[in-house]
């Protein structure tokens, strides 16, 4: 399934975002610096992509983790998952977080997390004062291990 997407270029050397293959479900979003940018270990710096995006209502956009950024050079979104609003029409930032003990560099146009598009459901909550039943019930973390 595909659906247009509009992108903004906020700076002339700003990168699209592009898919790694035919069934990637994450477009890679690319760093722009001006230098290379250097993210000391246990610190989070905000990398500039130099986008905007609009998204249809109805779809969110999650950024997550590149893979080998996060297995080789420990680098991974501080909030583990951002959630980009259909509403929002910003910059497009990453919240990069160095987990390991050595510094690491971010060069320009290099890739730096992963942009999937979704469907989303707005609740309507309702308070109620009782819940069903389940045969887990009220198990917290680790209830269903056996």
């Amino acid at each position: 399934m595909q659906a247009k997407i509009n992108i903004k270029k906020l700076h002339k050397n700003a990168l699209v975002p592009t898919y790694g293959s035919a069934y990637a479900a994450g477009a890679d979003l690319y760093a722009l610096c001006e230098a290379p940018l250097t993210i000391a270990p246990h610190t989070t710096v905000m990398v500039h992509t130099g986008i905007a995006i609009e998204l249809p209502e109805g779809y969110a956009g999650l950024v997550y983790a590149r893979s080998g950024l996060a297995s080789k050079r420990d680098l991974a979104p501080a909030n583990k998952v951002g959630v980009i609003d259909c509403d929002y029409r910003g910059e497009v930032m990453v919240a990069l977080h160095n987990h390991g003990q050595l510094e690491q560099v971010i060069e320009n146009g290099e890739r730096i997390a992963q942009l999937v598009i979704t469907p989303y459901i707005t609740a309507q909550f309702e308070e109620c004062e009782e819940l069903s039943q389940t045969v887990r019930g009220a198990g917290g973390f680790g209830s269903t291990d056996k």
